[in-house]
This record gives structure tokens, sequence and C-alpha cells, in this order.
């Protein structure tokens, strides 16, 4: 009588009753249209652990004050912040330091889309609990009189809103004066 093979190429000798009990087990048994499992809830999407690490990083230092240093001036930089927010905490926002959790660009926009689409985001933002994001809003190299319409507009907005603690230029491998990062509140 033949044998059955195992995973490991190793072959064992059924008795005859056993396999007859095997076979009307599984008698009615369909074999499967696809080898694909199916899972039965979307998977969760993945978490960038790098960036987490980042993240708490930056926390913990955004606490001890490490690694401050003072950032290049242009001329061209922006900065607001309301009353009360630690020296550092305004440094590190400055430098770039604090970790960037969602960007947008408003980029192309009509004035009142780029409002709401903003306005859209910070409140997306905040509900995800994010604390730092960048808000893309170009230099306005391309607009009549070399400014762009948005830069000052953007700024304006994000002054009144109660959510925001503070907003700098960016450095320049996330946007320059082109945009800022947004600190938002806890």
């Amino acid at each position: 009588m033949a044998g059955e093979k195992h995973l490991d190429g190793q072959t064992a000798e059924l008795d005859p009753e056993e396999r007859a009990v095997f076979r009307e087990a599984v008698a009615d048994v369909a074999p499967l249209s696809t080898d694909r499992a199916v899972p039965e809830r979307p998977a969760p999407p993945p978490v960038a652990a790098q960036r987490e690490r980042e993240a708490e990083q930056a926390r913990l230092d955004l606490a001890t004050g490490a690694a401050d240093p003072e950032p290049a001036e242009t001329g061209e930089e922006v900065f607001w912040c309301r009353e009360g927010l630690q020296r550092r905490v305004r440094r590190r926002l400055r430098t770039g330091q604090v970790p960037v959790e969602g960007a947008i660009d408003l980029h192309g926009l009509r004035v009142e889309e780029a409002r709401e689409s903003l306005g859209a985001f910070l409140h997306q933002s905040l509900a995800r609990g994010r604390r730092c994001v960048r808000v893309v809003h170009g230099k306005g190299l391309r607009s009549p009189g070399g400014e762009g319409v948005l830069r000052g507009k953007v700024q304006r907005w994000l002054t009144r809103r109660d959510e925001v603690l503070a907003f700098a230029s960016c450095t320049p491998v996330d946007g320059g004066t082109g945009a800022v990062y947004v600190l938002l509140k806890k």
C-alpha cells in the first residue's frame, strides 16, 4: 500500500481503516476556488516604526530642550506664536525639529478653496491628535508682482484659528518660505 508523504519528505503508512474513516469524513468537502485567504476585515494601515520613534524622540526633546540650534535667518521667514509658548518649543518649530505628522498642499487652489481646505485639514489633524503639520502655500514667484496671494492669506487664517499655537517658515528641505510648520494644540 502506498504511504502518505509529509512536509518533511518522509513517508508514513496509514492503516486502511484510518484511511477509510478520513475519506468518509471529507467526502462532501469541495475544493476552494482560490488559494488566497480573504480576511474578515481589512488590515490596519501600516505604522512607520521609524517615524513613530522620531516623533517620540522629538516629544522627549521638546520636554527636555535638547538640541536647540538657532535657525538661519534670510529675512523672508515668518514666525508667529501665541503668548506663553515656551522658548525652546518655538526654537524647535523654527528649526524643523518637531516631526511633521501631516501635510497639505494648497498650490493651484483659489483663495476660497484654499481657505476651506485648510480649515478642514486643521480640524481633521486636531481630531487625529497631530501636533505638527506642514502647510504648503507656495512662494508666488509666478504670481503677478512676484508675491503669492495665498502666502499672506494662509498666515492670517492661521493666526485666527484657536487650534493653532504657532507657525514658522519651513526649513529648505520641507519647502522653505513656500511652506509653514504649524504647531497645534494637544
